[in-house]
């Protein structure tokens, strides 16, 4: 079994570098060894910055060839679909069926971000009040961006980091997640078959207090990019200051299914979204608010679909849930069920845990006040709950600190066009989950939920800035 752990080294300034200081990596599944990787530190940290700003001033990388690249790495990565899937399976946990998916997913951001490169363009101020003078706008790249990367996408969510950074010219840092860093590694053998220019792609393997503090401490660095907690987030931009970050956060995105909704698609959805990815998906569905006229007929639908879903091994096909991430976090969401069990909460189903496998979940007569219900949960359990009026329920939806996403299953086409209005997230669906991404829209919440968006056409407009130009033509 040992010749089989991978040994993963880190790449910077165009070299792939080995180091003393190693960390390992578990299949999330079987808690087998299934990688050593190498770690930074303070001098590879300081090195990797220095290449990047290095190649930011002095390196030529134009929109052109950038297209090229990220056309190439799109290429690559649907020829190594089924390779690259199994790793996030194994080192993630993630079903097989969902990490294909995932593959499928970036290599599509990187088309779109290549798409992207072709509009990176400035515009004429009309002339307006300035007679003599001829107004216009450049868009320049921001300058080095570092991406802090989580685990629950560990190949997309680099992508959509990634991907923008530099179809917008900039030099990218990756610090991916201890727990799932390989993806983020193969990434980087892309650019490289690819031809990204030496220094615009760096990947450091470390903590958060090591690896993660000593880039946002380094003023040389111009954009951070993070997916994470809220509190990690608000440390960041606390110590970045007026430096620019877009922040992806926490959620628990809420889906409302309204008396006139197709019941059984709410139902079969809502059990399959809930639950996938174990939970740990940044717009997976945490609430369920279901209105009383209908709740009989929704909640027999609902567990029986739920009921129905395997839970086990992550490389076997038809698994619909897999581990979580690790046992630590499992134990933090069995602790939370209890805590609610005991404060009133009622388990229709699940409820057990074995080691890092948490069976999918369903809690009602839920309350303010209960982790499970007003934190993130990042985990298979979902709650739901009864309400009356429409506004009722509009009303629960936005009594969260977060405000990521939202869903509404309805046939009224005008509540369709009202909602949206109506509701403190930063994305509406209507007739599907809280739980829909696809890459090409723009991605991000309110209030806790972060700043920003992803997406590639929309995350490049903050990783570049734009310069007015204003010629004097009377001269």
């Amino acid at each position: 079994m040992i010749t089989d752990v991978k040994k993963e080294k880190l790449f910077i300034d165009g070299e792939w570098i080995e180091t003393e200081e190693k960390q390992k990596v578990f299949n999330k599944y079987t808690s087998e060894l299934y990688a050593v990787t190498c770690v930074a530190d303070e001098k590879l940290v300081n090195k990797a910055v220095e290449a990047a700003v290095d190649a930011h001033k002095n390196t030529t990388f134009s929109p052109e060839a950038r297209y090229n690249v990220l056309m190439k790495v799109a290429s690559l990565l649907n020829e190594r679909k089924k390779e690259y899937a199994e790793i996030i399976a194994k080192e993630g946990g993630k079903p097989i069926t969902d990490a294909l998916v995932e593959v499928s997913r970036s290599a599509s951001t990187f088309q779109i971000a290549a798409d992207e490169t072709k509009k990176l363009v400035g515009e004429i101020i009309p002339n307006y009040n300035t007679e003599g003078r001829f107004l216009y706008t450049i868009k320049k790249p921001v300058g080095v961006v570092a991406a802090i990367t989580p685990f629950n996408f560990p190949l997309n969510l680099v992508v959509h980091k990634v991907a923008p950074a530099l179809a917008a010219g900039n030099p990218v840092i990756i610090k991916p997640a201890s727990e799932t860093p390989s993806l983020a590694i193969r990434l980087c053998e892309l650019l490289e078959e690819a031809g990204v220019p030496k220094g615009f792609v760096q990947c450091l393997i470390g903590g958060g207090r090591t690896v993660g503090e000593q880039l946002l401490n380094d003023e040389r660095i111009a954009h951070y990019t993070f997916t994470g907690s809220p509190a990690v987030g608000k440390h960041i931009q606390k110590t970045i200051g007026l430096r620019k970050a877009t922040l992806e956060l926490g959620s628990n995105s809420a889906t409302i299914v309204h008396h006139d909704a197709d019941i059984d698609k709410a139902a079969e959805k809502l059990a399959k979204m809930a639950f996938a990815h174990a939970g740990q998906i940044c717009i997976s569905v945490q609430r369920i608010f279901v209105h009383e006229d209908i709740k009989n007929e929704f909640m027999d639908k609902f567990l029986e679909k739920v009921d129905q879903l395997k839970v086990g091994d992550p490389l076997n096909p038809k698994t619909n849930v897999g581990p979580m991430i690790n046992e630590k976090e499992a134990e933090r969401v069995e602790q939370w069920v209890e805590e609610a069990k005991a404060d009133g909460a009622i388990v229709l189903i699940g409820g057990i845990r074995t080691k890092n496998i948490f069976q999918p979940t369903v809690l009602t007569n839920v309350k303010k006040g209960m982790k499970v219900l007003d934190e993130e949960l990042f985990a298979p359990v979902v709650s739901v709950t009864f309400y009356s009026t429409l506004e009722e329920a509009i009303n629960l939806v936005n009594d969260s600190k977060y405000g990521l996403q939202a869903g509404i299953y309805t046939s009224d086409i005008n509540l369709s066009y009202q909602i949206p209005y109506l509701l403190e997230v930063g994305g509406v669906v209507i007739n599907d989950t809280c739980c829909y991404r696809t890459d090409q829209m723009p991605y991000g919440g309110v209030k806790e939920s972060g700043n920003g968006k992803e997406g590639p056409a929309y995350a490049i407009q903050e990783l570049v800035e734009t310069i007015t130009v204003v010629v004097n033509l009377e001269e």
